[in-house]
């Protein structure tokens, strides 16, 4: 076998190794073949058959020396001048703002769920749910809105239950003055039977605490039911032993109080307890199935947005 000479072109190492005698194009087309049999290169692999949602064809680089795909997906996505799509949760502050921001970038695939239920009621619209057809979807897309409680109406929450004294029971009803409402004819129908007491106005109540402010330090000598539904303590004190002095406690109240920012007030009705102790009296409050009222509350917000959105609405959550 004959060795060219160093620097000798490919063509002169295949004439002289194989005794053949080719022409110069045909020799560099031999020599390039060979060249891109070791090279990698650009395959695509079809999909047809594997299921929805997937392009036609996956791009891939073939490298033949190792004889392996090599995935591009990265270099692509390193070029994209854009986001291939819109992804993430928005958290809205208001409830306007929850539906203005659905309005913008709704579809008609776009769909809104509802936690109703205490302690944390919220909503959740997925931008880009599956689709009606069934076809399904990233949900990637989302926008968020949870209730924030009013102040007010966190303190109604944290005493609620709680034994206070009597000053500063008598303090509390002074303080939250503007929370009370009066009865309507149907609260007095639906309740007074139910919890056989009488209601109170607000003015009964601001009565009512400052008549308590007046017999602080005093001793109950006893508590009793008389006909219109009120409870009547007898107070005495160490210099009126045997006069005392007598006050009527209504057994119920209404609480009318906003228990969302930037929501609609609801009317909650609160029994108006006691409980003696030896020769004292602790006071203390119950709100009255107030987790199903917010939850109604919720429920109308929730068909306010099916409204203004004009789009399907669920109690629940997503699939993911």
């Amino acid at each position: 076998m004959t060795t060219p000479k160093p620097g000798a072109p490919a063509s002169a190492a295949v004439s002289a190794g194989s005794g053949l005698n080719l022409p110069a194009e045909t020799l560099h087309a031999i020599v390039d073949l060979a060249d891109r049999a070791q090279r990698a290169e650009i395959v695509l692999i079809p999909t047809e058959g594997l299921g929805p949602g997937l392009p036609s064809g996956i791009p891939a680089l073939y490298d033949r020396k190792e004889h392996k795909l090599i995935s591009v997906k990265d270099l692509i996505e390193s070029q994209r001048q854009k986001p291939a799509e819109i992804k993430g949760k928005a958290q809205t502050g208001t409830l306007a703002s929850f539906i203005e921001l659905i309005n913008r970038h709704k579809s008609a695939d776009s769909v809104v769920f509802a936690k109703t239920a205490w302690p944390q009621p919220g909503f959740l619209a997925v931008i880009d749910y599956h689709k009606v057809d069934h076809n399904p979807d990233w949900q990637r897309h989302k926008i968020a809105y949870d209730f924030p409680v009013t102040e007010e109406f966190k303190v109604w929450m944290e005493f609620d239950g709680k034994k206070m004294e009597q000053a500063e029971f008598a303090a509390f009803l002074e303080e939250h003055a503007a929370e009370l409402a009066s009865p309507t004819d149907a609260e007095i129908n639906l309740y007074g039977p139910l919890f056989k007491s009488a209601f109170a106005t607000p003015n009964q109540l601001i009565d009512l605490s400052r008549e308590l402010e007046v017999f602080v330090g005093a001793k109950v000598k006893r508590g009793a039911r008389i006909q219109t539904g009120e409870t009547q303590l007898e107070f005495t004190t160490e210099h009126h032993n045997a006069a005392g002095q007598k006050i009527d406690i209504p057994g119920i109240f209404i609480l009318n109080v906003r228990p969302f920012v930037d929501g609609d007030e609801v009317r909650i009705p609160v029994r108006l307890r006691y409980r003696l102790d030896g020769p004292g009296i602790f006071w203390f409050y119950q709100m009255y199935r107030w987790e199903e009222d917010l939850r109604q509350r919720v429920l109308n917000d929730l068909a306010y947005v099916g409204e203004q959105t004009k789009l399907p609405t669920f109690e629940g959550s997503p699939e993911a």
